[in-house]
């Protein structure tokens, strides 16, 4: 795969609409929300919380950790962003990489807790 950059934009609300080189980055919802690296157009929302996905931020970049995983989307691509730089792992297979089932509820929960917060009902 092609390298990939990141640009950093730190938002108080995620847009609707995201572009594919911007990270989208929301301390006051602590959540960073991009598009997936690989160009197959599916919105990565990664909370930022111990338990999940961990932030550095030096005024400029981006370091997240632990790796992204999409083993949920068609793609399967498997990154880190490093200083908002992609560095691509080996994609994941069906049978050696998933997260254990208690893991994958727990952050399919917050998933769903962190849509309802990003893109609230309109009332």
């Amino acid at each position: 795969m092609r390298m990939k950059t990141f640009k950093t934009e730190i938002v108080h609300r995620v847009p609707e609409t995201l572009q594919s080189d911007v990270l989208y980055v929301c301390f006051d919802c602590n959540v960073v929300v991009h598009l997936c690296a690989c160009g197959c157009g599916e919105k990565v929302i990664l909370p930022i919380d111990p338990d999940f996905w961990r932030i550095e931020y030096d005024g400029e970049t981006i370091s997240l950790h632990p790796s992204i995983g999409n083993f949920q989307f068609a793609c399967k691509s498997h990154y880190w962003i490093r200083k908002n730089n992609v560095v691509w792992a080996d994609m994941f297979s069906s049978t050696s990489s998933e997260l254990p089932k208690a893991e994958k509820r727990k952050k399919r929960s917050l998933f769903k807790r962190l849509m309802g917060f990003i893109h609230p009902k309109k009332e």
